[in-house]
């Protein structure tokens, strides 16, 4: 049985990722016909024979023929939420879609998705956004390469440089690149697709592409069996009347039911709770007709976003494995020797603190690719006693003397250890 690709999207703020996300689910729910979308908690099924009805014969001009059953994008765009669809050694993130606005070029949030990528090993290909805004543009809804024909040669000229300086500044970090008809092999250059999520141009190449491409190249990522171990991360932990504190987790392997008792990792060790109810929301074309947001399944098969309501989940962590409690304590141990896999103590260096795995995780290997060295890594709040750590070091090393922290606040006393 072959799943879903899991597909995030990445890149500075402000040029549109939620936009381009939104006109995803807009076009997808515009061919509902083809294809009923399905909408998963943090995350929306576009079904395959919506990839086909929009995107049928560019699959057959790029060579790919499908057999996934869709694709299934993570709806919270960012580095954030990137971070937390973690797995020990990499993503559970099969793909990922750089939005880069091509009136900008890179920016700093640009490159910094840049490298989280490269580190975690993820593929991913460039959604160059924003071409309506390009003078002499005209743009339609469709296929980027189609409307291509139509234009000016002015309007080319003025595309051309944009998608080159994207290429110049990818080059920059060390990848090859080119734009969409003139890639000649997606192993080694990656794929630059210009799009309007105004007019919904070029969103038929980039649903062919992420299809194609990871049907292609993560065959084997995408094998699963009902018979597997159910697998799933965190993403966020949400506050929902008449539950309380909620898990939105994406599954990635197996299955989880109703009155499982699971196992994830808490800001002080160990979950170890029961499945009180899944939920799933209404479908998007439903969601106007009324005020209820959930509707109860009894069980979730990957992939697949669900929330799950159990007690206990107040203090879980974002970023950490979600498992069934079984055998006698492995899955408690696994998460808890990954989660400590995950802090760092080092001899000498800065002090970092995070809210969540993911982006404890992400700063430590960031950091560490940059050769700068890290005394502590650690999660929750900034206390007097890191002030006190990264005050030893600084008698020795001022540069590295320092605490940085990530979405966590100050302690008083920390802060009056810093200003004393």
């Amino acid at each position: 049985m072959i799943r879903e690709p899991i597909i995030s999207v990445l890149g500075h703020v402000d040029h549109g990722k939620t936009t381009f996300l939104d006109k995803i689910r807009g076009t997808a729910l515009a061919e509902r016909e083809a294809g009923r979308i399905t909408q998963h908690i943090g995350a929306t099924e576009v079904p395959i024979e919506t990839i086909k009805e929009l995107s049928g014969t560019l699959m057959a001009r790029f060579g790919f023929s499908l057999n996934i059953p869709g694709l299934l994008f993570i709806d919270t765009p960012g580095h954030e939420a990137f971070t937390n669809l973690r797995k020990r050694g990499g993503s559970i993130a099969d793909l990922a879609v750089l939005i880069v606005d091509v009136t900008q070029g890179f920016q700093n949030q640009t490159v910094e998705a840049i490298e989280i990528l490269r580190s975690y090993k993820t593929p991913f290909i460039v959604g160059a956004t924003k071409i309506d805004r390009l003078r002499e543009w005209n743009s339609k809804e469709g296929s980027f390469l189609e409307n291509l024909k139509n234009q000016s040669s002015g309007a080319e000229h003025e595309l051309d440089e944009k998608i080159y300086a994207l290429v110049t500044s990818l080059f920059k970090y060390g990848f090859e690149s080119e734009r969409i008809d003139r890639c000649e092999d997606f192993t080694k250059q990656v794929p630059i697709v210009p799009v309007s999520s105004i007019s919904g141009e070029g969103i038929p190449e980039i649903l062919m592409l992420l299809a194609g491409l990871s049907q292609k190249f993560l065959k084997k990522e995408l094998e699963v069996s009902e018979k597997e171990e159910m697998k799933g991360t965190v993403l966020e932990i949400k506050e929902e009347k008449g539950f309380g504190a909620t898990a939105d987790v994406i599954l990635y392997h197996g299955q989880i039911r109703t009155g499982s008792d699971i196992v994830l990792g808490g800001k002080n060790g160990i979950i170890k709770t029961k499945v009180r109810a899944l939920l799933k929301p209404m479908p998007l074309e439903e969601m106007r007709d009324t005020k209820k947001k959930f509707v109860k399944v009894k069980e979730a098969v990957a992939a697949c976003g669900v929330k799950i309501a159990a007690p206990g989940l107040d203090e879980a962590l974002a970023g950490s494995p979600v498992r069934m409690a079984a055998g006698k304590g492995k899955a408690e141990s696994e998460i808890l020797n990954e989660i400590e896999s995950i802090k760092v103590r080092g001899a000498s260096g800065i002090v970092i603190k995070a809210d969540t795995l993911g982006s404890l995780e992400a700063l430590t290997r960031v950091f560490s690719e940059k050769n700068i060295p890290i005394k502590k890594g650690d999660l929750g709040n900034i206390t007097k006693h890191d002030v006190l750590e990264a005050d030893s070091v600084r008698i020795s090393d001022p540069l590295h003397g320092v605490v940085l922290g990530f979405n966590v606040d100050t302690d008083t006393y920390a802060k009056d250890e810093a200003h004393g």
